[in-house]
């Protein structure tokens, strides 16, 4: 049995729907239905399919401003499974409801938190179903009341993809590229500054063009100029001033199945 303690302040939603259909109208008006004078808050429909780390990066980023008693939906790869399962985890007195795929593994370090299963979806269930199991929990997270639910071992904990570091340097891949075309890389500045150790770097792109510096804000440099910095989520990216740095570079999500990818490489010297 688990005691849901916090009353809900708000709702936010992570998912791979897309924006070009009706899906995600059909998810809010389902789960709006489990629910009173509750703010839904998207933080992106736009997660590249089967993109595990780009959703975990983009809830990890998120998920920490918003205050006790939120409830994460992450509605991302459902069912991917061959038997797919709803578990909800807690931390810090938020509540995560997501698809047992790994993603919460990833983005809130759930390995060693108890999780609970909520759902097992057989061949029968729909979408539906799924979203209005989600909104039964919602609704007992909102009104305080104990849920009868079963404590459960994740099925999936995979790991972030790590960058390829040797001694003369790092070879990174992207995880995110945002609205303006900048683009997140799989490295932290406590990585990076490990693996430097006090070096000098440099990053190479096409036609010889080199980043050799950190910057702190886009409005530091000329527009047109390259540049790297870390992000609020501590992530390393690199960007254009007042440009499109993935179409300038020609880079792309990496996919881990892909036979064509690009990488990017930070030299040290």
């Amino acid at each position: 049995m688990l005691l849901l303690q916090h009353g809900m302040k708000c709702l936010t939603l992570l998912s791979d729907l897309g924006l070009t259909d009706a899906s995600v109208a059909i998810a809010k008006g389902i789960l709006i239905q489990y629910t009173t004078d509750v703010s839904f808050i998207d933080i992106s429909h736009t997660v590249a399919p089967y993109h595990l780390q780009q959703a975990a990066y983009l809830l990890a980023n998120a998920y920490r401003h918003f205050p006790s008693g939120t409830i994460h939906v992450i509605l991302f790869n459902v069912f991917s499974e061959k038997e797919p399962r709803m578990i909800l985890c807690e931390q810090d007195g938020q509540y995560f409801i997501a698809p047992d795929n790994g993603v919460l593994s990833l983005a809130v370090n759930s390995n060693h938190k108890p999780i609970w299963n909520c759902l097992d979806a057989g061949k029968d269930k729909q979408f539906v179903h799924w979203l209005h199991r989600t909104g039964e929990i919602i609704s007992l997270i909102q009104r305080n009341e104990h849920v009868q639910l079963t404590e459960c071992e994740m099925k999936h904990a995979p790991l972030h993809w790590l960058p390829s570091i040797n001694e003369n340097g790092l070879e990174c891949h992207v995880i995110h590229i945002d609205h303006f075309g900048t683009v997140v890389l799989n490295i932290t500045q406590t990585q990076f500054e490990a693996a430097r150790n006090g070096r000098q770097f440099y990053i190479e792109f096409a036609r010889k063009e080199r980043v050799s510096e950190v910057s702190h804000h886009f409005s530091d440099l000329t527009p047109g100029s390259k540049l790297c910095r870390f992000n609020a989520a501590g992530y390393l990216e690199i960007g254009v001033s007042q440009g499109d740095a993935a179409g300038l570079f020609g880079l792309r999500l990496y996919q881990q199945h892909h036979l064509i990818y690009n990488t990017i490489k930070i030299r040290f010297e």
